[in-house]
């Protein structure tokens, strides 16, 4: 028998959580410039809604950065949480420590709530 779906919902973020925070500290020993990740999603259109950000220092490390293998970290985590998607890619966003600042003056969370996602 299934949970509450609130109760659901927190399960799930926190396996998720988990899985990305593996997939951050994989990527901080591998991809040159990364920074950090971040997730957001919205239960009431999950998982279509749920985005991944990847953060890297400048645009040059972000732009040289290896799509596929963000791709492939990203998937394994949405393995690991038990969430199926069609197309990783509608899913990973990449973005900059660099463009945040030029464009919403560091602040991150009116950058990626008011304009959705970069990348």
């Amino acid at each position: 028998m299934k949970g509450s779906p609130k109760r659901q919902q927190a399960l799930t973020d926190r396996a998720l959580t988990r899985a990305l925070t593996a997939a951050c500290d994989q990527a901080l020993a591998e991809i040159v410039g990364f920074q950090w990740l971040t997730h957001r999603v919205d239960y009431q259109h999950f998982p279509a809604s749920l985005i991944v950000t990847w953060v890297f220092a400048t645009e040059p490390q972000r732009q040289a950065a290896e799509l596929s293998r963000l791709h492939a970290l990203t998937l394994a985590a949405f393995d690991e949480a038990g969430i199926a998607v069609s197309d990783i890619c509608a899913h990973v966003r990449l973005d900059s420590e660099q463009r945040c600042t030029a464009q919403h003056g560091g602040d991150w969370a009116a950058r990626l709530s008011t304009r959705g996602q970069h990348g």
